[in-house]
């Protein structure tokens, strides 16, 4: 029997993560990441993926600082980063920087430190590189700052609002994994060969580039911005229902209830109060379109997934559209990294067979 993409066909045993579509439950080694976003950083939920526990008291300090240790690049990066042409795309930029942390330090097993490494300096890659095409001076890394408030603050140069930190630190604690997607599943695939970790996760950047995967949401922008600017949003709403255009941001593959994730974000987002036009369009907009959406086509299950969510998020903070997928990207290294690991714990190297359907000559 062939499974076209492997729909539904089980690959591996992992105790990284639960993605179960059918309850709409995604947890992180066990724990509920709804609970999880609303009680730990960025760097407490890495730990948790990366170690299989919860941090305790100076462990977690400890962790930290060696995140805020590896942001740096290298000067060959650096080198690098500026020759780059102009028009190339960041997700090639990052794919290109990250390949050049190639080198015996990164040789087979893979380990947590090169794991904290390579996630640490994605952040920087991104920021000096939009800075750059920009024709603004690069921000260096902040030690005294948090992941999340650090990449804010190298992209723009100022301190960030504490509500924009926590607004984005949930979204990226919500997208830091998510089982086996295509992307974390190339880089086991590059890991059962028992290639380095640094060509596991260029291999996963490759994938997360690709538009049916982590390509950058512009038709939630499209669809936020043009009801924003409509005289009748139920009007408007219902025709693009009617006519079969599907409306993006809701609905998803996995889930057939609603997306756990995006249910986290709103969440944070309401607690927080945050004073954000762009925030508060986006809550009025669901609102409208769920209710529409179960009198138009109850049977269709269709609920607002993390990509509306997120887009209104990024929006909100005035990032270009080229940013979403890079930070979608900074977000998932600790994911791809801690599936990498469990991969090297108990490796068979991945070989499916294929059905050959061409002619005899």
């Amino acid at each position: 029997m062939i499974s076209k993409g492997l729909k539904g066909i089980v690959a591996v045993e992992t105790k990284v993560a639960l993605v179960d579509g059918e309850k709409g439950r995604l947890t992180y080694r066990g724990y509920d990441v709804r609970k999880l976003t609303k009680t730990l950083t960025f760097e407490e939920v890495a730990y948790l993926l990366w170690y299989g526990e919860l941090s305790k008291g100076r462990e977690v300090e400890e962790f930290i600082q060696k995140i805020k240790d590896h942001r740096a690049i290298s000067p060959l990066q650096w080198e690098v980063l500026q020759a780059l042409p102009r028009d190339m795309s960041l997700m090639d930029v990052i794919r290109t920087l990250i390949s050049l942390e190639g080198d015996q330090a990164y040789s087979f097993p893979p380990t947590v430190e090169q794991a904290i490494k390579l996630t640490a300096v994605v952040p920087t890659i991104i920021a000096y590189r939009t800075r750059l095409l920009d024709n603004k001076e690069v921000v260096h890394p902040e030690l005294q700052l948090s992941h999340v408030e650090n990449y804010l603050y190298m992209l723009t140069g100022k301190k960030p609002l504490m509500a924009h930190v926590q607004a984005l630190e949930t979204y990226m604690i919500l997208t830091m994994e998510h089982g086996m997607n295509a992307s974390t599943f190339a880089a086991r695939v590059t890991a059962s060969t028992e290639s380095d970790i640094v060509s596991s996760i260029v291999t996963a950047i490759g994938t997360m580039k690709g538009p049916l995967h982590g390509g950058a949401p512009t038709g939630v922008i499209a669809l936020l911005e043009e009801l924003k600017v409509s005289n009748d949003r139920e009007k408007t709403i219902k025709h693009k229902i009617r006519s079969g255009e599907k409306l993006m941001g809701f609905g998803h593959r996995v889930y057939k209830t609603v997306d756990p994730r995006a249910e986290a974000l709103k969440e944070k987002l309401l607690a927080m109060q945050v004073e954000d036009s762009w925030l508060h369009f986006a809550i009025e907009v669901e609102k409208e379109v769920v209710t529409i959406l179960a009198e138009l086509k109850p049977d269709s299950k269709l609920y607002t997934n993390v990509e509306f969510y997120a887009t209104a998020i990024m929006r909100a903070l005035s990032m270009e559209p080229t940013l979403f997928t890079p930070t979608f990207t900074a977000a998932r290294m600790v994911g791809w990294t801690a599936h990498i690991l469990e991969q090297a714990e108990d490796n068979v190297i991945f070989r499916p067979q294929s059905t050959y359907v061409g002619s005899e000559k």
